[in-house]
Parts: structure tokens; C-alpha cells; sequence
């Protein structure tokens, strides 16, 4: 296909088929999509139709009771984001970025073990400065991360420090230190605490726990004989056994006030548990993403004062 061919099929574009691409892209259901957009399933089928046809390639295929992006969707998404975002940037700085009206949906995704923390103190907040906004709280796939953050399927993410792409940004969140939950009060050296058996809480099947891989890189490695998913049934399994539970002390404090068990001082000097806050570097400019990466950073500086 030649210049002049490709310039007029450019200008047949309807950029509001972007639009419905970009939310598709997002929800991977042609339902979740309709709702979001005010419009019918069949409105939402004929505009990705439509796109379609105007691009010459497939976008989506079926999967499930969703759909998936096709690989050509898949490179096409960062820019048509990045693109839409401009757009979105343009006009608050024409008419000024207003919480109450231009937040919309907003999507953060953070660990099952962060939510009990973070959230309701994020809705009360959301509830004061802006409170049209929907919130919605997923889980944190950190093989997606980047994918979902450039997508715009997520907005932001919390998740400890990792090694990330030139794509993503992230800045530091809070940080916190580790304490040792007990049935009963003792003194505990290292050698009591490596000598001790223990409950670990994660939400992947596999792999180190946080405080097992800083262990590790320390040269220890402890005896865990129960594995779980929260922190609520970690805390209940220590109240009525001798397994020892190592965890952040803030999350520890909340549960304490509620189930008991005595919060004993870490043996070993272990660096602060850090957690980063993280975007795409297409939004980074862009008003409503930074009001709200200002206010998750405002929010966690408020808990760390009333602590």
C-alpha cells in the first residue's frame, strides 16, 4: 500500500474506535467493555468491526466467555494508549483536571496481603476528594505487569522493589520493618528463631516468601511446615501452636488489636520491607494519573504519621 493510500485511509478513521479498542484491550469481555462505554454489546462488536476493517487485521479473538488480543493488537495497544492519553492530557490542560469529574475508573492492583491495609484508607480518601470515582482493587500479576500498566487495564500497582523495564516507573511508597507474631511471650536469639518451626503467608503457589528471600540472601534458611494465603489465618494458626510468624509490623499491629498473640522484636538485622508504587511512563505526564500517584503517595505518608 502506497503514501497516498494509507493518508486516506487515516483520514476514514473514527478515533472513537480507539477509544473502544483501548477499553476492550482493558476489560478482555465484551460485556465489562459495553458497560464501561454507555453502549450495547452489538454497538461494541460493530465498532471493533469496523476498526477491523479500516486496519486489515484481526484485533481480538474469542477465549473463554472473554476475548484476547491478537499479537497484532497486542503491539498496537502502548500506542494507541499513549495516543489516547494525549489526547486526554490535552484537554485537562485546556480545561483544567477537576478529581471529582475526571478520575472516572481506577483500577490498582496490589498483593491479597496489602489490600486489608491499603484499601479502605484509599476509598475513604477517594470518598472525600472525589467522589464520582470508582475504585477497583486487583490482584497483582507481576508476569503481566507491564503489559496491563501500558494497556491501561491498570493504573497503578504496589508491589515490593523489583528489577523492572524501561517502560515502567516507580518510586518508593512506605517502607516498613519486620517483627516475629508468637503464641507467647520469649526471648528469641537466631538460634532460637532458626531453631523454631514456622508459618509463612504468600498468595503464589511457588516460590520464597519476602522475608525467606531476604533470609536467603543472608545465608539462612528457616524451617516452614505451613504455608497460607492470609495473614488472618497465619495469626490463628500461631495463637494456638508454637509456629512463629514473621511479617510487616504495621499489618502485625492491625491483626494484634484484633486476635491477640504477642509481637516479639526480629532476632536478625533485616533490611526495611520497602513496597514502590508503579506506572507506565506513557501517563507520566498525564494530570490524572499524576493527581493520583499523588494521593496514594500522600495516603501511605498520612498512615506512616499516625502510626
Amino acid at each position: 500500500m502506497n503514501a497516498i493510500q494509507d493518508s486516506a485511509r487515516l483520514a476514514r478513521l473514527d478515533l472513537n474506535l480507539f477509544r473502544v479498542f483501548d477499553v476492550v484491550l482493558r476489560e478482555r469481555n465484551l460485556t465489562r467493555a459495553a458497560e464501561v462505554l454507555f453502549l450495547s454489546q452489538s454497538a461494541v462488536s460493530h465498532a471493533l468491526a469496523r476498526l477491523r476493517d479500516q486496519l486489515g487485521e484481526p484485533l481480538f479473538v474469542r477465549e473463554g466467555r472473554g476475548v484476547a488480543p491478537t499479537p497484532f493488537a497486542e503491539r498496537l495497544a502502548p500506542e494507541i494508549r499513549e495516543a489516547l492519553a494525549l489526547f486526554e492530557g490535552a484537554i485537562h490542560r485546556t480545561r483544567g483536571f477537576d478529581a471529582g469529574r475526571d478520575v472516572g475508573h481506577f483500577t490498582v492492583a496490589m498483593s491479597d496481603m496489602l489490600e486489608p491495609s491499603i484499601l479502605p484508607a484509599l476509598v475513604a480518601r477517594f470518598r472525600e476528594r472525589a467522589p464520582d470515582a470508582r475504585v477497583s482493587s486487583v490482584r497483582l500479576d507481576r508476569a503481566r505487569l507491564e503489559r496491563d500498566l501500558a494497556s491501561g487495564r491498570l493504573d497503578l500497582a504496589i508491589d515490593v522493589e523489583q528489577q523492572t523495564g524501561a517502560d515502567l516507573r516507580h518510586t518508593s511508597l512506605l517502607q516498613d520493618t519486620f517483627c516475629v507474631v508468637s503464641r507467647r511471650r520469649r526471648k528469641l536469639d537466631v538460634g532460637a528463631y532458626m531453631a523454631a518451626r514456622h508459618v509463612t503467608v504468600s498468595s503464589r503457589r511457588t516460590g520464597l516468601a519476602v522475608e525467606d528471600l531476604v533470609l536467603s540472601r543472608l545465608g539462612y534458611q528457616r524451617d516452614v511446615t505451613v504455608r497460607c494465603r492470609h495473614y488472618e489465618a497465619a495469626f490463628h494458626i500461631v495463637s494456638s501452636s508454637d509456629l512463629l510468624l514473621t511479617m510487616a509490623r504495621r499489618r502485625a499491629e492491625a491483626l494484634h488489636a484484633l486476635l491477640g498473640n504477642h509481637l516479639l522484636p526480629m532476632p536478625l538485622a533485616l533490611p526495611p520491607l520497602e513496597l514502590h508504587l508503579y506506572w507506565h511512563r506513557q501517563v507520566d505526564s498525564e494530570p490524572r494519573s499524576r493527581w493520583l500517584r499523588s494521593e496514594l503517595l500522600s495516603l501511605t505518608g498520612s498512615l506512616l504519621r499516625a502510626r
